[in-house]
């Protein structure tokens, strides 16, 4: 039967997105009174595992499988999805006695997963299930079952999963989240786990590798304001370094010459750069990660650091070269 076009009121339209929004985040909202003690034996379960986590589905479960297989994996706990067919057809000898499979279906009855039962015992390999019925046959097979439960889909037929595989990422979500704590998992760990994406690269870049290091724009507390514009032009940072006693003095940025344009007026080129530096200028050591001389940067506004070594003044960071990485 073809399917009816309709043109909708923009008033309909957006009263039928809020009715899923509002269903939906109330099934989420009930999902802490559904966690038992099975989901911390489950997760002591993955943690104690000397294999991986076999994450298994049909359908829309599937779907959302392979993405809490994908989080889990990149959060430290290592993990496969195997699609429950192809198990059945020859993909079973990837699942090995050392791993743990977690099996999500709504029902519990799906007839792939089911399936799969003879073999998981045979191998006493630990299950795991998620489903929103504590009474289906999956859920009475498994060693632990975690409840996704929904009072409604947000589809209106009640036929589309909607709220059920909402709530199944949700609580997949809580159970990858659960496990980093509990291995103390850090963002120096999940950038050695995306190297490839920009916010792995600053977590292992340091900033050494990305600092001006070479000419310098150094000027000293007594330098006129002339020679500080040439200085500041030929190094093209936007700013110079104060120095006096081969230590760090202040900076003078292209800001503070503005500012000084507006209060000085005339007066201005009699001045040293000792009355227009920012004392107290803002320092990072070479080792340090470019996230954190990100973080420096944003949490004082400002767009430059002195990097230093031994109270040595060895380069110039700034949030541009972010850039680069």
């Amino acid at each position: 039967m073809p399917i009816k076009k309709k043109i909708g009121s923009s008033a309909s339209i957006l009263s039928a997105a809020k009715e899923v929004c509002r269903i939906e985040a109330e099934a989420i909202r009930n999902l802490p009174s559904l966690l038992t003690a099975d989901f911390s034996n489950a997760a002591n379960a993955i943690l104690k595992t000397k294999g991986r986590v076999i994450v298994t589905g049909m359908g829309k479960s599937g779907n959302i499988g392979k993405k809490i297989s994908a989080t889990l994996a990149s959060t430290g706990t290592p993990s496969l999805f195997v699609h429950p067919a192809d198990a059945n057809h020859g993909d079973l000898g990837m699942i090995t006695k050392n791993d743990i499979v977690l099996a999500i279906s709504y029902s519990g009855e799906t007839e792939e997963i089911i399936q799969l039962l003879p073999y998981l015992k045979g191998m006493k390999i630990v299950l795991i299930s998620m489903t929103g019925n504590t009474s289906s046959t999956l859920s009475k097979h498994s060693d632990y079952h975690i409840n996704v439960f929904v009072r409604k889909e947000a589809c209106p037929l009640q036929l589309a999963p909607t709220s059920s595989t909402t709530a199944t990422l949700v609580m997949g979500d809580a159970l990858a989240v659960a496990l980093m704590k509990q291995r103390s998992f850090q963002p120096e760990d999940f950038a050695m786990l995306h190297p490839g994406g920009s916010l792995g690269k600053r977590l292992l870049t340091k900033v050494e590798h990305l600092m001006v290091k070479g000419n310098l724009p150094i000027v000293k507390v007594s330098t006129p304001l002339s020679k500080v514009i040439s200085v500041m032009g030929a190094g093209r940072l936007g700013m110079a370094i104060v120095s006096g006693n081969k230590k760090l003095k202040g900076i003078i940025t292209d800001g503070d010459l503005r500012r000084a344009i507006e209060k000085y007026k005339e007066k201005l080129f009699s001045l040293k750069a000792g009355n227009l530096m920012t004392k107290n200028a803002k320092t990072i050591g070479k080792d340090a990660k470019v996230i954190a001389a990100e973080e420096l940067c944003n949490k004082h506004k400002i767009t430059s650091l002195i990097v230093m070594e031994k109270q040595r003044m060895i380069g110039v960071f700034q949030i541009y070269n972010l850039a680069k990485v």
